[in-house]
C-alpha cells in the first residue's frame, strides 16, 4: 500500500486502532505490518488465515469495512492484495 507521505502517521493510527480486533478475528493466525526499506510511505500487511472462508468472513465484517474506509482515503496509488497457500510437500 502506497500512502501519501503526509498521511503515514494517520495510517499508523488506523492500523494500531484495528490490529488487535483483526488479530482476534476468528480464523486469524497472525498479523504483521511491514514497511518498505526504500520507501517509507509503502507498507504491506501480512496476515495468516486458517482458510479462505475465514478470510472472506473477515472481508465482509464491520471491522474490515471500517478499517478499509479509513485506510483507502490515504492512498496515493492503487493498493494490491495477494492471497497464497502454503505448500508443505515441496520436494
Amino acid at each position: 500500500m502506497t500512502f501519501d507521505p503526509q498521511k503515514v502517521d494517520e495510517f499508523i493510527k488506523v492500523f494500531n486502532h484495528s490490529k488487535l480486533k483483526i488479530a482476534m478475528f476468528s480464523g486469524n493466525h497472525g498479523l504483521k505490518l511491514l514497511q518498505d526499506t526504500q520507501s517509507s510511505n509503502v507498507f504491506y500487511t501480512y496476515s495468516l488465515w486458517q482458510d479462505d472462508d475465514s478470510l472472506q468472513r473477515y472481508r465482509r465484517s464491520d471491522i474490515f469495512k471500517t478499517t478499509w474506509a479509513a485506510t483507502r482515503i490515504l492512498f496515493i496509488d492503487k493498493p494490491q492484495a495477494y492471497s497464497t497457500i502454503v505448500i508443505d510437500n515441496v520436494k
